[in-house]
């Protein structure tokens, strides 16, 4: 696996290998001593799989707060989306910044986002499926959501002429500017 940095603290771009031939491709998506390895010291415990069906389906910006905060390592089981971090930890050099890729069942990617950042994508192609990996069970009572469009943080979703599909929940999610984070940045030892 090629384990990358971006530039967020802590938040790894990972492209696992391909190994192909006439038949198609195997790929190993997941080695916790590989990622260990990396600094990725998380135990996943639940799966998660959605289907997006029409493109400029927004989902996000999401997160659960401590004490069940969660962890995602993100890939795309089918199409394309645009996946999105972003640095909610209070003291931390980046708060408030993002950062995007592409995933795609193409290119292989994945996007380790650990406890602190909010998560959202966009889909690119009709019929997306995204999997993820999460390091603590789905708890409602700690969700939140920050709104995708938020002029605070600017994300750019490459939506020009796209008409977007968002939940009521995602609709009515708050602002950077009106949140309390309830994470901290753990600065390096």
């Amino acid at each position: 696996m090629l384990v990358q940095n971006t530039e967020l603290k802590d938040l790894l771009m990972i492209t696992p290998k391909r190994f192909g031939d006439h038949r198609g491709f195997f790929a190993e998506t997941y080695s916790a001593r590989v990622l260990a390895g990396h600094g990725i010291k998380e135990q996943f415990v639940q799966d998660n799989h959605s289907l997006s069906a029409q493109i400029g389906t927004v989902r996000g910006l999401h997160f659960q707060a401590p004490p069940h905060a969660q962890a995602k390592l993100v890939r795309c089981g089918r199409g394309a989306l645009f996946d999105v971090a972003v640095d909610i930890r209070k003291g931390s050099p980046t708060y408030g910044q993002w950062f995007g890729a592409e995933l795609s069942f193409e290119n292989g990617r994945q996007l380790f986002i650990p406890a602190g950042f909010a998560h959202g994508f966009v889909t690119r192609t009709l019929d997306t499926e995204i999997v993820y990996k999460c390091s603590d069970y789905y708890a409602p009572e700690t969700e939140g959501a920050l709104r995708f469009d938020d002029p605070d943080i600017g994300i750019d979703w490459g939506l020009d002429g796209i008409d977007v599909v968002l939940s009521e929940k995602d609709a009515a999610a708050g602002s950077l500017a009106d949140f309390d984070s309830p994470f901290t940045y753990e600065r390096p030892s």
